[in-house]
């Protein structure tokens, strides 16, 4: 089975699963990533200069190299949810969910058969192959693969976990720490506050069985939160990997004082 098709159910059984986020608008950076032993990428529509057309060709590239992919969509609009999906995305996250009724709302966007305001379906879709595919062949393939993770990135959000990860439809509830940093009146991830947010929220999962995923400062450790309950990771981004790779090139010789290159530090 390729790594798109089981991409889903992987996610619900909360294996250990690591992914990255893109922030370059680019089907070579793609092509790329999907060369790599990711679990999938996450296409950051929300933070980087992403538009349709630079969205589309993404997801076609990963596709192409069978890499599942998401896309963190800006706001949780029809037409976004509609757009990404249709262009072929394994799934969508959804960026400040606050209630159960906001994470039902987002399900019924991303899913068909949903009643009134449920995801409108085209046969000419790249997800549908371009009218090749078969109506009752879609409409099953995309309950069977289409992934809805919830961001939990606010403090409004701590008093509604049970309700949202109750709602069916949520595959998975995800951990922005530094939204949610941010919302409860810090500036530091560590802190006690956002920890013991954090805590509340893998709780939920289990309560829920529902799947926590996060990205975590680099200060810390996947085992962690694997051990309270988190399985899916989304760390480091394709701007991380260029990073890390020029200081480890940088790192490997030593620069005299006199050389007039700075030395950069890990």
């Amino acid at each position: 089975m390729s790594r798109i098709a089981e991409f889903r159910a992987r996610l619900l059984a909360r294996e250990p699963l690591m992914g990255t986020f893109l922030k370059t608008p680019s089907p070579i950076v793609c092509e790329v990533l999907g060369l790599s032993p990711l679990a999938c990428v996450c296409i950051d529509a929300e933070h980087a200069p992403f538009g349709r057309m630079e969205i589309d060709g993404c997801i076609a590239a990963l596709r192409a190299g069978d890499m599942p992919s998401l896309v963190r969509v800006q706001t949780c609009t029809a037409g976004e949810i509609l757009t990404v999906l249709d262009a072929g995305a394994s799934g969508v996250v959804l960026p400040h969910i606050m209630s159960g009724a906001s994470a039902a709302e987002a399900v019924k966007k991303s899913r068909y058969g949903s009643g009134g305001g449920g995801r409108g379906y085209a046969g000419s879709s790249r997800a549908a192959r371009y009218t090749t595919k078969p109506m009752a062949e879609h409409l099953r393939d995309s309950a069977d693969s289409t992934i809805v993770i919830a961001q939990i990135e606010d403090a409004e959000a701590l008093d509604h976990l049970d309700e949202i990860a109750s709602v069916e439809g949520i595959d998975c509830l995800f951990v922005g720490r530094i939204d949610l940093t941010i919302s409860l009146g810090s500036t530091n991830p560590t802190d006690a506050i956002v920890i013991d947010a954090v805590n509340k929220i893998c709780a939920a999962g289990q309560r829920h069985g529902k799947t926590v995923g996060m990205f975590i400062p680099p200060t810390e450790d996947c085992a962690t939160w694997q051990s309270r309950g988190a399985s899916f990771f989304m760390l480091a981004s394709d701007h991380g990997f260029l990073l890390d790779g020029a200081r480890a090139l940088v790192n490997k010789i030593s620069m005299p004082p006199s050389s007039g290159l700075v030395e950069m530090k890990p």
